[in-house]
Parts: C-alpha cells; sequence; structure tokens
C-alpha cells in the first residue's frame, strides 16, 4: 500500500528571480549588496527582466529590490517605499503529481522542488521495486539536504503512490511480475490504480510531469537491438506518458499542464544511446504535438516536453557513458558549463550547483506565465542543440573558439 512520506514544510511564497526597472532622478545614495557607495546621480536606469519570460518594464520610485544574494536600493530624498513589480511563478493551490521520482538527483526531483519552491503541492509516483528505499531514506531524513529550498524550509511531498506506468491496469500485469518478491507489499500501482487513488485521495490535479525511462537493451545497437526491447523501450519511455495522461485528464483541472523529459538523440545521432532509446525519445515528441491539439481541443490543458542536456544522475549510469557526454556538451555547447538538477554533490564530488534549470523550466511552463505554450519542445541543454559541428574537433584547432577560461 502507499504510505505518506515524512512531512516538511510546505513552501507559501514563489522564489522569483526579478531584475527590477526603476528611475531616480534626484540626488541619492545607491547601495550595492552591502558595500555602500555615495554618488550624485542625476539619474539612474535599470532594465527589467524576468528569467524565461519576455522582457517586462516598470517605472516607480524608490524600491528595494531582491535578486539572489545581490540587494539593489535607491534611496533619495522625499522617497516612499512601494512594493516591487514582477512575475513571479505562483503556483499556491496547485497540486502536481511526478511520475519518476527514485532518489533524490534526477530530473524528476529537481522539478519537484522547483514546483514545491513556487507553492504546489507535490504527489510523487515511484518504481515499485524501488519504492521501499526512497521512502526509508525520505523518512530517515537522508535526503534533508537535498531537499532544501531556497527559503530554507524542506520540500515537502504530501504522498509516495507505488507506480509501474508499463501497466495500465491490473489486468495487463503478468503472472510473474505479480508474484515477483520485489513487488509483494504493494497494491494499486497500475497507472489506472494510481489515479484512482489520487481521485480518492485528492479529487484532482493541476499538473502532471512525466520522467520516466527505460530500455533493456540501451547499451546495443539499433541494429543489434531484439523486437521485444525495441518496443519495452517504447512503453516504458513514451506510451507510459500517453497512458499517464489518458487516465489523469478525467480529474486533471482545465487549464492544467503537463511536462515529459526527452533528449536530443531524438533528433540527432548519439552513438551508444541504443535498444530503441532513440525512437522513444523521437516518438515523445510526436506525441507531445499531437496530445497538445488533443488535450488542449478537449480539456483546456497543455502539453510541453523539455530537452534536457546530459546529467550525471544514477539513472544515467545505465548508458554507460554520461561523463563523456557532459565532457562533450562542455567543451562543445555555447554555454560551458554542467546541468545541475539542483543541489547536490556529482559523482566527481566536487562540483556542486545551486541552480536548477530545468526544474525552474519546468515550473514556468507549468505556471499561467507560459499559458499560451503548448506542443512545444524546450531545449535546456546550455544551446548544444543549435550546434551544427563539434568544436573540439582537432580540424578546428586552427580557429580561434573562444573557450571558457
Amino acid at each position: 500500500m502507499a504510505t505518506s512520506a515524512a512531512p516538511g514544510m510546505r513552501i507559501s511564497t514563489a522564489k522569483p528571480s526579478v531584475y527590477s526597472s526603476c528611475n531616480v532622478s534626484k540626488l541619492g545614495a545607491a547601495i550595492f549588496s552591502s558595500e555602500i557607495k555615495r554618488t550624485s546621480w542625476t539619474r539612474l536606469t535599470c532594465s527589467s527582466h524576468i528569467s524565461s519570460t519576455q522582457a517586462f518594464s516598470h517605472s516607480f520610485q524608490f524600491t528595494p529590490v531582491k535578486l539572489q544574494r545581490l540587494v539593489t536600493k535607491a534611496l533619495s530624498e522625499g522617497s516612499s517605499n512601494k512594493p516591487v513589480s514582477g512575475l513571479p511563478i505562483d503556483l499556491r493551490g496547485k497540486r502536481a503529481f511526478i511520475a519518476g521520482v527514485a532518489d533524490d538527483n534526477g530530473y524528476g526531483w529537481a522539478i519537484a522542488k522547483s514546483l514545491a519552491a513556487a507553492g504546489a503541492e507535490i504527489l510523487v509516483g515511484t518504481w515499485v521495486p524501488a519504492l521501499n528505499i526512497f521512502e526509508n531514506s525520505l523518512r530517515r531524513g537522508k535526503f534533508d539536504e537535498s531537499r532544501t529550498l531556497p527559503n530554507g524550509s524542506l520540500m515537502e511531498i504530501t504522498k509516495v503512490y507505488p507506480l509501474d506506468a508499463v501497466y495500465d491496469s491490473p489486468e495487463d500485469v503478468p503472472e510473474d511480475v505479480k508474484t515477483n518478491k520485489r513487488y509483494s507489499g504493494s497494491s494499486n500501482w497500475t497507472v489506472k490504480e494510481v489515479v484512482e487513488t489520487v481521485k480518492q485521495d485528492f479529487g484532482s490535479i493541476d499538473i502532471l510531469v512525466h520522467s520516466l525511462a527505460n530500455g533493456p537493451e540501451v547499451s546495443k545497437s539499433l541494429l543489434e537491438t531484439s523486437r521485444n526491447g525495441y518496443l519495452a523501450a517504447i512503453s516504458a519511455s513514451s506510451y507510459s506518458f500517453v497512458s499517464l495522461l489518458k487516465h489523469f485528464i478525467p480529474i486533471m483541472n482545465p487549464g492544467g499542464a503537463t511536462i515529459s523529459l526527452t533528449y536530443i538523440a531524438s533528433e540527432r545521432i548519439i552513438p551508444g544511446y541504443g535498444g530503441g532509446m532513440s525512437s522513444a525519445k523521437a516518438a515523445l515528441e510526436s506525441d507531445t504535438k499531437v496530445l497538445a491539439f488533443e488535450a488542449g481541443r478537449k480539456h483546456k490543458i497543455r502539453v510541453n516536453t523539455i530537452s534536457a542536456g546530459p546529467l550525471r544522475s544514477r539513472a544515467a549510469k545505465a548508458i554507460g557513458f554520461i561523463d563523456m557526454m557532459i565532457d562533450y556538451s562542455k567543451a562543445n555547447a555555447p554555454l560551458q558549463k554542467e546541468l545541475s538538477a539542483g543541489k547536490f554533490f556529482s559523482f566527481a564530488m566536487h562540483d556542486m550547483y545551486l541552480v536548477e534549470e530545468v526544474g525552474d523550466t519546468a515550473a514556468f511552463l507549468a505556471s499561467p506565465l507560459a499559458s499560451a505554450i503548448t506542443g512545444a519542445v524546450v531545449y535546456v541543454d546550455n544551446g548544444l542543440n543549435a550546434m551544427g559541428v563539434g568544436v573540439d574537433s582537432p580540424v578546428f584547432a586552427d580557429l580561434d573558439i573562444p573557450k571558457d577560461s
């Protein structure tokens, strides 16, 4: 049976990243961070921008603005405090179901954290054989550091559901799976049963996240992949999204959003990404467009997918060459840095990141700020998808190509 995960503190405010526009026409002091520099200015002007959205400008007087760790204030004679203008991502009152979270360092976890930081209630679907380990780790506080939100509180997972999205209903489960000891002690874990249980527990959801992928023959080339291996990859990695959306739509509130995760191998050759996984990602992206039309017309639900760059997650180890792909991306992408799923130490044990690029993109796509975005493949890969060649090749040795120092 599904059990509730250890509760933390639910976030109640959004986490905006806002640059502000301001005009100061009188003599005053400009304060940057903790250092005060008094300057006689006749005018102070700055642009306004909100991450992942279009430019937004507003004029006002004497407004304190907080930007991460940098605090910028413009003060002058006769000033009055006014609230900051902005477009924060606010998901308070929304409920999200994230399918495919089994540890604390994958993209599913990152998306859950960003949605929670924006105020959403989090429900999680975990692969049945990994359920006990995941829940025990939550209860024992092993994830406490990685589930810390920007305001210092802990992300709360309201409930963890056992889920195997390969099976739509109990009738689809073969006997050898039913009797498998890894599934013993759990029930109601097919897609249909999970949705029915969520409906009984909460009535409805607003956000559906698909963070599932599996290819039993991923280490084989496509020519060496068996029919069963190929179909298994399609079933677990792409049709599972169709099934989840089909069953969840009746309990999704109008205006809701769904998000899945894809990879550039859907459209470019990535040697070693085999077993039909590239085909599965291509199918997922095609389905995203078709489902955006069908779910949008019938139910006012938006459907988007994020094409994420390589990440040092436990799941990525199955591919066998994740470190090489990360090195290639850093050498060739327009932005030379690693992607991060959140605050955690990578397998190199020295790269700790605070930015949650993929998670924050998902929060944006799930928010009203993206209310006109559907059927889209959104690339969050430091721009690698835009490259036509690998600039680290020896043939480009004589070119003066800028490199990150």
